[in-house]
């Protein structure tokens, strides 16, 4: 290094006397030649002590002899490469950097300002002003934020002194403590916002979600980030539940809101990990490691639901599969034989027990349980069907332009590959007057050829999205990684086997321009030539999307998300999301919805086309994750529901129905023929048992009576193609009496041991390429 120390003569007889008080130490960085000597003189003129170093040799200057202040020569528009190499060394961070520039370009000295320099001043700068500068430096320190306690700007706590709050509570007694929570928050859209704006951004969206929290109240909470640009907060004093609650409410607030990051609109999703303090007896660090593993297990569901830290999140911790019960597979393979015994095996030894130790005839009583619950279910039918004739009317014409709109098509792409091009064609084919987007959020475990053919359409039309999901294992997580990505105002949510009708989204958008925030369309099966089993499917959708959903809706006041067809505001769907956990996510997002005071409609003429399965085992696999997703929904929500204020006593009722009464049903048409075994013991033979029993005649009369209805008012309100075809009508009804109803109610039963036994795995529906309904 080349240091040399410069000072201006002194007269012969000053130097008895003390040396003069210089104004300060400073280093200049720069090559000898012209620039320099004219800098260090300009610089020894107002009093200031100079060293040199060369470019490259700086920071070992500074570790030796730390100066007062930095003034470095913008040389061969190398200035930026200068400042790195100061600010990067720990003792350079704090010490006032002023650059010399001959280049007056705005830019430049943008260029050096954003990298680190504290000021900028031309080569020709005044002695008197270069003085000011550096004095106004030297009075004011310019000190990193993460050097100070709290950034000015935000009142974020830097990274060391978080950790240092963080360690004051760890240190604090367990009784004083209680159960303080500590979160890292980390965000989904990360990758992309720091791949488009830079690094900085963010600090910049850690800033935003800070401003969030502080907005939701918690006037003891400390809020920092740490070095990644992580939001941190420090929640003293809160039990688990206070917490969750709270943390829940800030994901949803903050993925409801339109931030402007970069000065660009982004919409965010907040992945929340967390910890309890109560139990915790390590360090900061390792406590903070700890709640960004929970981060990054809630960033691969996107659902905003906080994630409670547990040791397998930890990649250092070996992750020991959880064994299982050898007795359950077994369990399972036996579960249709394991439902007879308890639905029917099981009472009937009640009965037998009942009647002869205590003398009561339980039987008895629970025959007239069962007959007004079946006249019951068959009332809610026909009643179902008649109120779906006053169904309410599309609006005539949308309260509001057509805005922008976007379509999200989810798919598991190995499972779609036969279908999805065309599927992708009949959306880039619908008619609709402002922009459309269509993305397709889908997820693959490799490579295949048909996303070379989805690429190159993509090419040909700008408005097909490709978006793969990286490490998705749902449709949930496909749909929430999408719903940030839309630029929408309302979204579309497809299977990948649907084909909307041309107008969809024109009346689709009819309804939430008038005050609804998602509508639910009818699903219809186009592909009923292919199997007795799909023309079944094909009937029996009528009578769900054309009858059931419209009567219920109009019978109780809400209607229902079915998963497929259904459009929602996106500023709702970005704050509801899909869980992932759940079966039957579409259920479940209905309920948080309606809860958050969200208005559905349901449309029947609302179309579009998918495919069912031709063979009975698909069809028991999709019926058995139906089955177990509502009772999912059920356990769920139902008693949180009945006790909600967000309900009137209308609402209540059709939730009791559909949430509790369709899970006590399958069980409850088991005791017929338990209660016909205790009678045909009790009588000593099937010959001494009166079978014309008026009541029991009427009662399974009228319970007949409501299927024949229901088929017919599913043929009546078809869609024209459907109801072409009376023959399907007709043998639905028929298959429906004499086995589908039973196939269903099997397989809600084995359903709910499969959810006790905690088997919770999705079965993928192969989709069937059949020859389409003709229309």
């Amino acid at each position: 290094m080349h240091t040399q120390l410069r000072r201006a003569p002194a007269p012969r007889d000053a130097l008895a006397c003390p040396p003069p008080e210089t104004a300060g130490r400073v280093l200049t960085v720069g090559t000898p030649g012209p620039r320099r000597e004219r800098l260090t003189r300009t610089l020894e003129s107002t009093g200031y002590e100079v060293v040199h170093a060369l470019p490259g040799e700086v920071n070992r200057q500074v570790r030796q002899a730390p100066p007062d202040a930095i003034v470095a020569l913008d040389e061969h528009a190398r200035g930026v490469d200068v400042v790195r190499e100061i600010r990067t060394a720990p003792e350079g961070q704090t010490v006032p950097l002023l650059m010399v520039t001959d280049d007056r370009e705005p830019a430049a000295v943008a260029d050096l300002l954003t990298h680190g320099a504290d000021d900028c001043v031309p080569d020709a700068s005044d002695p008197v002003e270069l003085s000011a500068r550096i004095t106004a430096k030297l009075n004011r320190v310019p000190v990193p934020v993460e050097r100070l306690a709290l950034d000015p700007r935000t009142g974020l706590y830097s990274a060391p002194h978080f950790r240092a709050e963080l360690d004051r509570e760890l240190r604090r007694p367990v009784t004083g403590r209680r159960s303080g929570v500590l979160a890292v928050v980390q965000v989904a859209e990360m990758a992309t916002l720091e791949e488009r704006f830079g690094p900085r951004v963010r600090h910049e969206v850690a800033e935003r979600l800070a401003q969030v929290v502080e907005r939701l109240g918690g006037g003891c909470d400390r809020l920092g980030r740490d070095e990644d640009g992580r939001l941190l907060v420090l929640m003293p004093g809160l039990d688990e539940e206070t917490a969750r609650r709270r943390l829940h409410q800030f994901a949803t607030s903050a993925a409801g809101t339109r931030f402007v990051v970069a000065d660009e609109n982004v919409r965010l999703t907040p992945a929340v990990g967390w910890v309890q303090l109560a139990d915790q007896t390590g360090e900061a660090a390792h406590v903070t490691a700890q709640a960004v593993a929970a981060g990054a297990e809630a960033l691969r569901h996107r659902d905003l639901r906080p994630v409670r830290y547990e040791p397998w999140m930890r990649a250092s911790t070996p992750h020991r599969r959880a064994r299982r019960p050898r007795i359950r597979p077994l369990l399972l393979a036996t579960s249709p034989l394991l439902a007879l015994l308890l639905g029917i095996g099981a009472p009937f030894l009640l009965y037998e027990q009942t009647y002869d130790a205590l003398g009561w005839d339980l039987a008895g009583t629970v025959y007239w349980v069962v007959v007004a619950g079946l006249l019951l279910s068959a009332a809610l039918i026909i009643l179902e069907c008649l109120f779906s004739l006053d169904a309410p009317a599309r609006p005539a014409e949308p309260a509001q332009p057509y805005p922008p709109a976007s379509a999200v098509i989810a798919a598991y792409l190995p499972n779609e590959a036969a279908t999805i091009v065309d599927t992708v064609e009949s959306f880039l084919s619908l008619d609709y007057p402002n922009d459309l987007e269509i993305v397709l959020a889908y997820n693959t475990p490799h490579p295949l050829p048909v996303e070379d053919t989805l690429r190159a359409v993509a090419a040909r039309d700008p408005r097909l999205v490709l978006l793969q999901v990286p490490g998705s294992t749902s449709k949930a997580q496909n749909i929430n990684a999408a719903v940030t990505q839309v630029r929408g105002e309302f979204v579309g949510i497809f299977d990948a086997d649907h084909h909307p009708a041309p107008d969809a989204f024109r009346h689709a958008w009819d309804w939430l321009s008038n005050g609804h925030d998602v509508v639910q369309g009818h699903c219809v099966i186009r592909n009923g030539d292919g199997s007795w089993v799909a023309r079944q499917v094909a009937a029996e959708f009528e009578a769900i999307y054309a009858v059931s959903h419209p009567g219920r809706a109009r019978m109780y006041g809400f209607g229902i998300f079915g998963g497929s067809n259904g459009f929602w505001r996106t500023d709702i769907l970005a704050r509801t999301r899909m869980h992932g956990s759940m079966l039957t996510e579409d259920i479940d997002s209905t309920l948080r919805a309606l809860t958050q005071g969200a208005r559905i409609a349901v449309d029947r003429t609302l179309i579009s086309r998918e495919l069912a399965p031709t063979t009975l085992r698909p069809l028991w696999n999709q019926r058995s994750r139906w089955a177990q997703g509502w009772l999912q929904v059920s356990l769920r929500h139902l008693a949180r529901a009945l006790r909600s204020d967000a309900f009137t006593a209308r609402q209540k009722a059709g939730l009791f129905v559909l949430l509790g009464w369709r899970e006590v049903q399958p069980w409850l048409t088991l005791q017929i023929p338990a209660i016909l075994l205790h009678s045909v013991w009790r009588a000593g033979g099937v010959d001494r048992i009166d079978w014309a029993v008026p009541t029991c005649l009427l009662a399974a009369a009228f319970t007949v009576s409501a299927g024949a209805v229901q088929a017919a008012f599913a043929w009546r309100l078809a869609v024209p193609e459907l109801h072409r075809r009376r023959g399907w009508f007709w043998r639905y009804l028929l298959v429906s009496t004499v086995f589908y109803t039973h196939f269903k109610n099997m397989v809600a039963r084995q359903s709910h041991l499969k959810e006790l036994l905690g088997d919770r795995r999705w079965r993928v529906t192969p989709r069937a390429v059949a020859k389409a309904v003709a229309r």
